[in-house]
C-alpha cells in the first residue's frame, strides 16, 4: 500500500544525459553507502532489524485437579462481581490476589459473560478452572459498543500480557520504502516508524532484508538516488554508484531535472503496481534506440528491464487477481503455533515473517488465529483484504473493527477455492517448516544448555543467560554491554548497553566498569520488587526486566571478584557467576573457566559446550565493539578532525574538499589519504590509525 504524505512536483521532457566537464578521476569516490547493506547492529540503531522469531517457554499445564477451595473462591469471587456487571458490551479483568492480570476478555453483554464463568455447575476446560481459581477479582471497563471492546482488549493483552490469554511476540513495526518529497532531486530510502518526512511511502515489507534487496534492485533498474542530502549537496564529482550504473548522478548534472523526474516516476509506477505499464516503456525505448544504432543506450534500458525482472523474481509468488492483501496461516505442533504472514501489495509479494504466539496446548488453532489477528493490527494499518487459512469466531465484528481503524472497508475471509485459496496453501507450508525448523533449532540449544548445565553443575538447564563486557580506548569512550541468550538462541531485542559514567573513574579501570555496569543492571531489577511494584517481573514473563538464571562476564579471577563484590552489596544468592578468561596469546579454545569457590575449569578444546562459551563470549564481545564505535564516532563529528595530531585547519579543508565528507574519510585507506595535498605520508597513517584504532 502506498502512502503518498505530499505533492511531488512532475516535470516533462525528454531524458538526457549531461556530461561533466570535469575528466574522469583515476579512482571513483567510495559510494554514499555499502553496496550490500549488511546486519545493523542493534548497537547502532534504534530499532532491532531482523530479530529471528523465537517460540515461546511451553506453557504448564497442571495435571492434578484444581483444588475445591481455591475452586469454590474463584466462583465467588467472579459471583461477585457479576452482581455489579453492566449489561453492555466491555472488557473485564480477571485478577490473582498479587494483582496480576490472569485473563484480559470482551463481551458484548458483560454480566452475561462473567456469569458463565462463576456458575459451578458448567463443564470448562482444565484452563479455565485453573483460571478460576486463581482469580480473587474482577476489573470492568464499560464501551459503547462490541467492535470498542474488542480494540480495547487486544491493546490490553498486549500491554498487560496476560497468563492465560494468547499472546503475540516479537511485535514491532515493519519497514517501508520511501521516495522522499522535500528535494528536487527525491532519494529513495527504508523507512520505519512514524510517517512524517514527505514523500511517498510504500509498504509493508516483511523484513529489512526484503526491503534492502528491493531498494538494490530499484536502483539498477530506475537509477534513483541513496545518499543523504548531505553528501548529495557536497558531491563534486560523481561518486561509485555512479560508475557501476546504480545511480544517474543527479548531484553533479550527469542528468538534467526533467530526466531525473522521469525517472523517479517511472519507480513510483513499477511499486504503485503499473510494472506491466513500466516495462512496456522501457522495452519500447529500447527498440528504439536499436532502431537508431544506439546500441550503448539500448543496453542501458536492456539492463534495466533485466533489473526489473530480478526484482519480481526475488518475490516468488505473485497474485494475478489479488491486489491488497494479508495472507494468515496457522499451524500447531507438539503445543507450540506458528502464523505464517504474507504481505501483497499492488499484485506483489513484499515478503513474508513468521510468528509464535504464546498460547496453551488447549487453545484451538481458531482461538489462536482469532486473538492473534486483533494485537497484530492494534498498532498497524490493515489492507482491504484479509485471508485467514482458519475460519475465526467473530470474523464479521473484527472486519467492522478494523475498518472503524481503517477508514475503509475491511474484508476477512477463508478462502475455499481460486487463486485465493493457493495462497493460503503456500501459507500454509511455510508456517508448517519455519515451526519445524524452530523446533529443531531449539532441540539443539536445550541438549547445548544440558551439557552446559552439566558442565558448570548447575541445579537447571538456564533459561536466560546474561554475558558482560565493556569496551574503551585508554579509558576514553567507556561502554558496557550486556547480551542475553535463552532456550531460542540470543534475544537481541533484550541486549542492553551501559554508557561509564562514574567520575574519578581511573581511565583503562576494567574492574570498576564491571562493578558499574553490574550495579546498574541488578539495582534495576531489584528497585520493583523494594517498591512493592504491582508490575514486577512474574516467573512467565519473557519480556525485560528478567532475572537470570547465569551471568557470564569475559575476564578472569579479577573479574570474578569484581561481580561478587556486587552481587555480596545485593544478597544475591540465586544467580550463578562464570568468568572466562581467554588462553595465552588470546588463543580461542585454551579458555579458562571460573566460578566463585571452585578451582579454575578448562575444558577439551572440541567440546561442544566450549563452543558455546566461546559463541556467547564473542557475540557479547561483537555487540560491545560496535557499541562503542558509534559512541567515538558520535565524539569525532562533534570534535572534528581537530582531535587528529598534526591535522589543522588547512588540512582539514584539504581533506573535506577531497573526500566530501568526514564519512569517506574514515573509510579511505593510508595510500588514498596521502594522495591528499599537503598530507605527508606520516600525517596519512596518523589519520588512519586515529579512525582505526582497536579498543581494549
Amino acid at each position: 500500500m502506498d502512502q503518498d504524505s505530499t505533492d511531488s512536483p512532475k516535470a516533462s521532457g525528454p531524458r538526457k544525459a549531461r556530461r561533466g566537464s570535469e575528466p574522469a578521476p583515476d579512482r571513483p569516490d567510495p559510494p554514499p553507502q555499502d553496496l550490500t547493506p549488511g546486519d545493523i547492529d542493534p548497537a547502532t540503531s534504534g530499532a532491532w532489524e531482523d530479530d529471528e522469531p523465537r517460540l515461546p517457554e511451553a506453557a504448564e499445564e497442571p495435571s492434578e485437579a484444581v483444588a475445591e477451595g481455591r475452586l469454590a473462591a474463584g466462583h465467588a469471587a467472579i459471583d461477585s462481581a457479576v452482581r455489579h456487571a453492566p449489561t453492555s458490551p466491555g472488557v473485564y479483568r480477571m485478577l490473582n490476589a498479587a494483582s496480576d492480570v490472569l485473563y484480559v476478555g470482551k463481551a458484548k453483554n458483560v454480566r452475561k459473560r462473567l456469569a458463565s464463568y462463576a456458575r459451578t455447575s458448567a463443564l470448562q476446560p482444565a484452563r479455565i478452572l485453573r483460571m478460576i481459581a486463581a482469580t480473587v477479582t474482577v476489573e470492568i471497563i464499560s464501551t459503547s459498543t462490541e467492535t470498542e471492546a474488542l480494540l480495547l482488549e487486544a491493546n490490553l493483552i498486549k500491554q498487560l500480557r496476560p497468563r492465560f490469554n494468547v499472546q503475540l511476540r516479537d511485535d514491532k513495526s515493519f519497514p517501508y520504502i520511501l521516495i522522499t518529497g522535500d528535494h528536487w532531486a527525491p532519494q529513495i530510502l527504508k523507512h520505519r516508524g512514524a510517517q512524517t518526512r514527505p514523500g511517498q511511502y510504500f509498504g509493508p515489507f516483511a523484513s529489512a532484508g526484503a526491503v534492502n534487496r528491493t531498494i538494490t534492485a530499484l536502483q539498477r533498474a530506475f537509477l534513483v538516488r541513496s545518499c543523504t542530502d548531505g553528501f548529495f549537496e557536497s558531491r563534486t564529482r560523481p561518486c561509485l554508484l555512479y560508475q557501476i550504473r546504480r545511480c544517474s548522478g543527479p548531484c553533479t548534472g550527469e542528468i538534467d531535472f526533467p530526466g531525473y523526474t522521469e525517472l523517479v516516476r517511472e519507480a513510483k509506477d513499477f511499486l504503485s503496481g503499473r510494472s506491466r505499464l513500466v516495462k512496456q516503456e522501457l522495452a519500447g525505448e529500447m527498440e528504439k534506440a536499436a532502431a537508431e544504432l544506439a546500441f550503448e543506450t539500448a543496453a542501458l534500458y536492456r539492463d534495466r528491464l533485466a533489473a526489473l525482472s530480478a526484482i519480481q523474481s526475488q518475490q516468488g509468488i505473485n497474485p494475478r487477481t489479488v491486489e491488497e492483501a494479508d495472507v494468515f496461516a496457522i499451524h500447531q505442533e507438539a503445543g507450540y503455533s506458528c502464523v505464517e504472514v504474507f504481505f501483497f501489495r499492488t499484485g506483489q509479494n513484499w515478503g513474508n515473517r513468521a510468528y509464535f504466539p504464546r498460547a496453551e496446548k488447549s487453545f484451538t488453532p481458531e482461538e489462536v488465529l482469532g486473538s492473534f489477528l486483533a494485537q497484530f493490527y492494534d498498532d498497524k494499518p490493515p489492507p482491504r483484504l484479509i485471508l485467514l487459512s482458519h475460519p475465526i469466531e467473530e470474523c464479521e465484528l473484527l472486519a467492522d473493527a478494523l475498518a472503524i481503524k481503517a477508514g475503509y472497508k475491511v474484508e476477512v475471509s477463508t478462502p475455499r477455492r481460486g487463486e485465493k485459496k493457493e495462497l493460503i496453501a503456500h501459507a500454509l507450508t511455510n508456517a508448517r517448516e519455519a515451526l519445524g525448523r524452530k523446533l529443531a533449532e531449539t532441540a539443539t540449544q536445550g541438549r547445548l544448555l544440558q551439557g552446559l548445565s552439566a558442565t558448570l553443575g548447575l541445579p537447571h538447564p538456564p533459561r536466560r543467560i546474561e554475558v558482560y563486557d565493556n569496551s574503551h580506548i585508554q579509558g576514553s569512550n567507556a561502554v558496557g554491554a550486556m547480551i542475553v541468550a535463552g532456550p531460542d538462541g540470543f534475544i537481541k531485542n533484550q541486549y542492553r548497553k551501559f554508557n561509564i559514567r562514574s567520575e574519578g573513574l581511573t581511565p583503562g579501570d576494567d574492574y570498576a566498569m564491571m562493578r558499574e555496569v553490574l550495579q546498574r543492571r541488578f539495582k534495576r531489577l531489584l528497585t520493583p520488587a523494594v517498591e512493592g511494584d504491582a508490575a514486577k517481573t512474574r516467573p512467565d514473563d519473557d519480556s525485560f526486566p528478567q532475572w537470570p538464571d547465569l551471568v557470564i562476564i569475559d575476564g578472569g579471577r579479577g573479574q570474578l571478584n569484581a561481580a561478587r563484590e556486587i552481587f555480596a552489596g545485593f544478597s544475591l544468592t540465586g544467580v550463578t557467576l562464570l568468568a572466562v578468561a581467554k588462553g595465552p596469546d588470546r588463543d580461542a579454545g585454551r579458555e579458562t573457566l571460573f566460578m566463585p569457590d571452585r578451582e579454575p575449569l578448562k575444558l577439551e578444546p572440541r567440546d561442544p559446550v566450549l563452543y558455546f562459551i566461546q559463541r556467547l563470549r564473542d557475540e557479547a564481545h561483537r555487540f560491545v565493539i560496535g557499541s562503542h564505535r558509534k559512541l567515538r564516532k558520535k565524539d569525532i563529528r562533534e570534535a572534528g578532525l581537530q582531535e587528529i595530531p598534526g591535522i589543522g585547519p588547512s588540512r582539514k579543508r584539504a581533506l573535506l574538499h577531497h573526500f566530501g565528507t568526514l564519512k569517506e574519510i574514515e573509510r579511505a585507506s593510508i595510500a588514498d589519504l596521502g594522495k591528499v595535498p599537503g598530507v605527508s605520508a606520516e600525517s596519512a597513517r596518523k589519520i588512519f590509525e586515529f579512525f582505526h584504532a582497536q579498543p581494549g
